[in-house]
């Protein structure tokens, strides 16, 4: 498997009320900010917003489908929430490789998650990849 330093991919999704609702009932997370919106008006939000981890999980599609991509095994994620996704915005989760270990097969790599220009998350990642000791030059 080829991974270099540098190398980028992304995932993008437009989050719609059935993708919130969808969540909710697999986290059991019912806050009203995801799902009452007569509730979310009255936020700072001033409607409902989707949960977190649904850009946490864009970002795990990026990483178990593309890049570091199959087999790849999430060994740590570091996360900063900077901005809400609405309902109906379109979220593009973005990982870039900044290491590349070839002697124990792990990944750094940053990550992201964009509505536009807006940064909406931002931290990095870990991942075992088994194929790159196999590719070791």
């Amino acid at each position: 498997m080829n991974i270099e330093v540098g190398m980028s991919a992304q995932f993008s999704k437009t989050i719609g009320e059935s993708d919130v609702y969808s969540m909710a009932g697999i986290i059991g997370d019912f806050n009203p900010v995801h799902v009452d919106e007569q509730y979310a008006k009255n936020t700072i939000f001033k409607g409902r917003i989707a949960h977190g981890v649904i850009g946490i999980g864009l970002i795990s599609t990026v990483a178990g489908m593309k890049l570091p991509g199959p087999g790849s095994i999430y060994l740590d994620q570091q996360v900063k929430f900077r901005s809400p996704i609405h309902f109906g915005e379109t979220a593009t989760a973005t990982i870039t490789i900044e290491e590349v270990n070839r002697d124990n097969g792990k990944v750094k790599a940053k990550t992201e998650v964009h509505v536009g220009d807006r940064l909406v998350i931002t931290g990095s990642a870990l991942f075992l990849v088994p194929e790159i000791k196999e590719s070791k030059s």
